[in-house]
């Protein structure tokens, strides 16, 4: 075998024809599980760390495992990328299967990789990624609509972000009033997002206002998205009122989770929804500038 190498027949042993067994080592973070083939399987954190790797992409490594006739393994996403090298002694790949270590992984049962967020809960090795995509601890994606933001992370990080670093508005209440001027409603190509935070019954809410033309029609759209989960978002409710000229427009809703992305939000059409002239004709005036004013209210459900 190559230096380096991780050959199924070499480093997975299979003792009396129906058991694989690895050094134990009490630190891993792989709990023990029975064997598929009888017996139980031991682990350490650097034997299962280097088996189940990728070389390429360090992520855990799903079926199919492919193997060099080396005995170097990677994923299937780096086996295309690499194509048909070795990344690790060059040779030629080709299709082999290294079918021992997809059933020692069928075996294991391992930690959410989102335990330091709260989630003490143990998968199978096999259904860890279906889990880790819903999992409720899972990091929220900043909110922020103006730009796009990378930044991951719980929410009292994400409420940190945008003051700091988006310099978003936050206040404190249940009520708000807020006016939106634009000088040229006519760029509304020039798609506009607002954004400000209210720290209602301790939590964290995101109020919306964006321009954009749905269909050809141009409109402004308001919205609340709470900083939570969807089950949490639930709990309450909100009203969202437009209005001048003796007119008013009024939008009674639940708050979206920031689970869902301001765009599909917004492309469900889930808020206050004015037409541009609409808009304009709220303004007063000559209808040459946006002036509206949003007021809102939030509660919580009984």
């Amino acid at each position: 075998m190559a230096p380096g190498g991780i050959a199924c027949k070499e480093e997975i042993a299979f003792t009396d024809g129906d058991t694989v067994t690895l050094n134990a080592d009490s630190s891993s973070p792989f709990r023990k599980a029975a064997s598929p083939f009888g017996g139980s399987l031991g682990t350490s954190a650097g034997n299962v760390q280097d088996l189940l790797e990728c070389p390429v992409c360090m992520n855990l490594i799903y079926p199919p495992i492919y193997q060099c006739p080396n005995g170097h393994t990677l994923c299937e996403k780096c086996k295309a990328r690499v194509r048909n090298s070795c990344p690790t002694c060059r040779g030629e790949l080709g299709n082999i299967r290294c079918l021992a270590l997809e059933r020692v992984a069928e075996s294991l049962e391992v930690p959410c990789k989102y335990q330091h967020f709260g989630c003490y809960e143990i998968f199978p090795y096999y259904s860890k990624q279906s889990h880790e995509k819903s999992c409720k601890y899972r990091p929220y994606g900043c909110p922020y609509a103006g730009a796009e933001c990378s930044i991951t992370g719980d929410i009292p990080q994400l409420v940190t972000h945008l003051k700091n670093d988006h310099k978003v508005d936050m206040h404190d209440g249940c009520t708000f009033n807020h006016r939106y001027v634009k000088s040229n409603p006519q760029e509304i190509d020039n798609a506009t997002w607002m954004l400000t935070v209210f720290n209602c019954f301790g939590r964290p809410f995101c109020l919306h206002f964006e321009a954009f033309r749905l269909g050809m029609a141009p409109v402004y759209m308001a919205f609340l998205r709470f900083m939570g989960t969807e089950d949490e978002a639930r709990q309450f409710s909100y009203t969202l009122e437009v209005g001048g000229n003796g007119r008013k427009l009024i939008w009674q809703g639940i708050p979206r989770s920031i689970r869902d992305s301001h765009r599909k939000v917004r492309e469900s059409q889930d808020g206050l929804i004015i037409q541009r002239n609409l808009a304009l004709f709220f303004s007063g005036g000559d209808r040459q500038e946006l002036k509206l004013k949003v007021s809102g209210r939030i509660w919580k459900e009984q």
